[in-house]
């Protein structure tokens, strides 16, 4: 079952953010991993992580049409226009994981829906609490050993304890060599740099990003912020 869900994860990534091509996302799969998810919470209704994987699923795809401009540009979470979020979607999202919060064991995939459950719920970029989403990375963080996990943790870190703190926590996750050669650690860093006002530092970030980002809309992206 861990294996199933772990593919069905990796379906959805793939189309909520493809690795590579022209386009940001391919809406044919993550619709299909959801479809799936979908079955297999029919079938096993007792098994927490199943349905936090599908609430996860069905709350991050919530905000998918946000995500690309009319020239398919990739839109930050920050920049986006969140009343094109899915609000039937985001309710569905939000009313699954709390009642599996409330009845059954958590699990990562569970913690991981909570957080995108806040980022929908929040109002604006301004009013996302941030404290909360801490918490739920240091939770997560205790009972998995993902880099990409400790990534997002880090952009927490900085949003609640300043950019700082955020840096010395990529430093660290930047010397365990796990993210090595690839484009969202230099994106974060780049990002997190300037919030500290070290431009000249995420410039050189943002183009390191770029030059190893695989899909043409981040990569576009990237080296906009560049420059």
């Amino acid at each position: 079952l861990d294996a199933v869900l772990q593919v069905l994860y990796l379906i959805f990534n793939e189309g909520y953010a493809a690795s590579g091509g022209p386009e940001l996302q391919r809406s044919e799969l993550a619709g299909e991993a959801i479809r799936l998810a979908r079955l297999l919470w029919r079938l096993l209704p007792e098994d927490g992580e199943v349905g936090g994987l599908l609430a996860l699923m069905i709350l991050t795809d919530a905000r998918s049409r946000a995500r690309t401009g009319p020239d398919g540009e990739l839109i930050p979470l920050a920049e986006q226009d969140r009343s094109v979020w899915d609000q039937a979607a985001i309710a569905e999202g939000v009313a699954l994981i709390t009642d599996l919060l409330a009845t059954k064991p958590v699990g990562p995939y569970q913690l991981q829906a909570a957080i995108a459950a806040i980022h929908d719920e929040a109002p604006s970029a301004e009013e996302t609490d941030w404290p909360q989403i801490l918490a739920l990375y240091g939770a997560l963080d205790s009972i998995t050993d993902n880099p990409m996990v400790e990534l997002n943790h880090a952009v927490a870190l900085a949003m609640v304890d300043g950019p700082q703190t955020g840096l010395e926590r990529l430093a660290t996750l930047e010397a365990d060599g796990r993210l090595e050669g690839h484009h969202r650690l230099d994106a974060v860093y780049a990002h997190v740099l300037e919030m500290a006002g070290n431009e000249e530092a995420a410039i050189e970030r943002y183009r390191r990003a770029a030059e190893l980002a695989e899909n043409i809309a981040e990569r576009r992206y990237l080296t906009m912020r560049a420059e």
